[in-house]
């Protein structure tokens, strides 16, 4: 099989030769960039390469064609130019971690340096503006920045929360185009981050990327505000899904039957042990927008709808379902009640599990790696009968994991496929 039949036979539900791999091919299934470096270094043995930073929010690394073809990767992704800081992935420049792994950033990827190392990161490259992302010293990652401060909740004003929705642009729509048509050539499948679908995802409330965003911008208010001021969150919703299927319209006409899934939304609406909104809750607020944002493109594409939620998301998975999203990641299985086998048994012919192949918080970072290839064989025996399964880790895998571990993993399903 092609990458591309493998991957539609598996969004199908039929048999493959092999799970399909993805790494890489959304935000919430690729790796940080040390880790994509010690894999280079490894696999293809260039030691002299310097990864590209493709997302700095979460510091992933480029799994470019030469490192997803040695791999066995057989998914690429299609979105938009720009990274969540707002500036786009061009004009690369070397940069050095703190962990001494030398790579490439965007050349708008501008830090400044506190007295006591951290960095600081803006909006679009302008450091004239507040900075939108804060990493500690010794850290790996960014987190968001409330440059907004606490909305007066007497005076919400819903232009406030609606700034960063707006008509898609044709440039935007043209680097779509061109990353699926990539992925036709190479005969990978293919998934589309689709702009602005994902309804009160946490990651996106600062909007890093705005150089003075106003209104609601702080997490623990957003998630007070769905309670509190759930008729302005709807409003809020109720506006940003008509801009998402009008953007939408646009993106199929482009892309056509190019891609063959659409990620739509990273919401995470489970913790470590239960969930964070009751059914009831999600019923009113959330699915109504799923449905619309759905029901549309399943009405004018053959494209599979793919849902990111962490979590102990299993009492959910009917309500997805329902919703329309045909496939669920990162399929957190050490999460409470998220037993492999009974996901598989009682949701596998109606979901796609994409990920909850290797626990990343657990098992990857700290097991050995004959725990890492035994929890892999296991995962693939079952989540892969029948098909219904992409094989990706439970999320981005993150650093500090020892090479011999992420070699384990890619072991396991070579070894699964012979």
């Amino acid at each position: 099989m092609t990458s591309r039949e493998r991957f539609c036979k598996a969004l199908a539900h039929e048999s493959v030769d092999r799970p399909p791999m993805d790494f890489g091919g959304t935000p919430v299934s690729g790796m940080h960039v040390s880790m994509v470096n010690k894999l280079r270094r490894a696999v293809l043995g260039e030691t002299d390469y310097r990864v590209k930073v493709i997302e700095p929010y979460q510091m992933l690394g480029e799994i470019d064609e030469a490192l997803a073809d040695a791999l066995g990767v057989d998914i690429a992704g299609a979105g938009g130019p720009n990274t969540m800081f707002g500036f786009p992935n061009r004009d690369w420049k070397e940069l050095p971690l703190f962990d001494g792994t030398e790579v490439l950033v965007p050349g708008d990827f501008n830090i400044t340096v506190a007295d006591n190392g951290d960095w600081f990161i803006y909006p679009g490259g302008d450091t004239s503006v507040a900075p939108s992302g804060h990493m500690p010293a010794g850290g790996f990652y960014f987190d968001s920045l409330n440059r907004a401060g606490m909305a007066d909740e007497d005076n919400l004003v819903l232009a406030d929360n609606l700034e960063e929705f707006g008509p898609v642009t044709d440039s935007d729509i043209a680097h779509m185009v061109s990353m699926a048509d990539a992925a036709v050539g190479r005969e990978k499948g293919a998934i589309l981050a689709c702009p602005g679908t994902g309804f009160g995802d946490i990651a996106l409330v600062p909007a890093m990327w705005l150089k003075h965003p106003k209104g609601i911008r702080d997490v623990a208010q957003w998630y007070m505000a769905t309670v509190a001021h759930k008729e302005f969150v709807r409003s809020i919703f109720e506006a940003q899904c008509a801009i998402a299927i009008a953007n939408l319209d646009r993106i199929i006409d482009a892309v056509g039957d190019r891609v063959q899934a659409a990620f739509t939304t990273g919401t995470d609406f489970g913790t470590q042990t239960g969930l964070f909104i009751s059914p009831e809750a999600y019923r009113d607020l959330y699915q109504p927008f799923h449905k619309r944002i759905n029901n549309f493109i399943h009405e004018r594409t053959d494209w599979k709808v793919f849902i990111h939620s962490c979590g102990a998301v299993a009492p959910l998975i009917p309500e997805f379902i329902e919703s329309g999203f045909d496939i669920l990641n990162p399929v957190q299985c050490s999460a409470t009640g998220m037993c492999p086998r009974e996901l598989k048994d009682t949701f596998g012919d109606r979901v796609v599990f994409w990920g909850g192949a290797v626990d990343t918080q657990h098992t990857l970072p700290f097991g050995t790696p004959k725990d890492v290839y035994e929890e892999v064989r296991e995962r693939i025996d079952i989540f892969g009968r029948d098909g219904g399964f992409i094989f990706n880790a439970i999320h981005n895998v993150q650093a500090k994991v020892p090479l011999e571990n992420l070699m384990a993993m890619f072991d396991a399903l070579r070894d699964a496929s012979a």
